[in-house]
């Protein structure tokens, strides 16, 4: 069964539709978060180590599929957004939009429904779209790097196992994220502490 499974994914991975297909699971990640986009540009990376599909490629498609549907994402933002605006996760989004910047939208990527809320909210505020443009490219570009590069040295690691080489890709990829997360908590907790009567302070990113 699992050699019916990657010969199957070592076929897919070996299509030219694959960057197509990449693509497409990035532009959609960028407003439906249920998409598998990173575990594809991942998996892609893995299989990259061995030649095929082409690294380089799978990057491109994968950050100009994420900042497409990012910028989706600001629109719908934009003709939805008072009935965003106080929901939990977008008044985080907003607050640490007042504190970052556009800067937010980078680290935003990286973290688990962060990205979504984010470009959503700032354009629910409007936030002016050059500027928004700018740092989605660097959000983009960054992650498309490190969702490929995850899975290349997991290929090179495991050059001859190529399921060994997606689980420490995902390993690694789950260990960013929990760190994120925990960095996060943490300076929470410490804000939260430090403010007067232990009122919640701003815990933005």
């Amino acid at each position: 069964m699992s050699h019916a499974i990657l010969d199957f994914v070592e076929q897919a991975m070996s299509s030219p539709w694959l960057y197509l297909a990449l693509f497409a699971l990035a532009l959609l990640d960028g407003f439906f978060p249920v998409v598998p986009a990173e575990t594809s540009v991942i998996t892609a990376g893995v299989f990259a180590a061995t030649g095929e599909p082409n690294l380089a490629l799978v990057i491109l498609v994968a950050s100009l599929g994420a900042f497409t549907g990012d910028h989706i994402s600001y629109l719908i933002g934009s003709r939805a957004g008072g009935r965003l605006r106080e929901r939990k996760a977008f008044v985080w989004a907003r607050d640490a939009l007042a504190v970052r910047g556009g800067l937010v939208l980078v680290v935003a990527r990286y973290i688990p429904g962060g990205r979504t809320a984010t470009t959503l909210t700032m354009g629910a505020v409007r936030h002016p779209l050059r500027s928004f443009t700018f740092f989605d490219a660097v959000a983009a570009v960054s992650w498309g790097v490190y969702s490929g590069l995850i899975g290349f040295f997991g290929g090179m690691a495991f050059e001859n196992d190529p399921i060994k080489g997606l689980l420490l890709g995902f390993g690694i990829a789950v260990s960013v994220t929990v760190v994120v997360e925990v960095v996060r908590w943490i300076r929470k907790r410490r804000a939260i502490n430090a403010s007067p009567a232990g009122l919640p302070a701003d815990t933005s990113v």
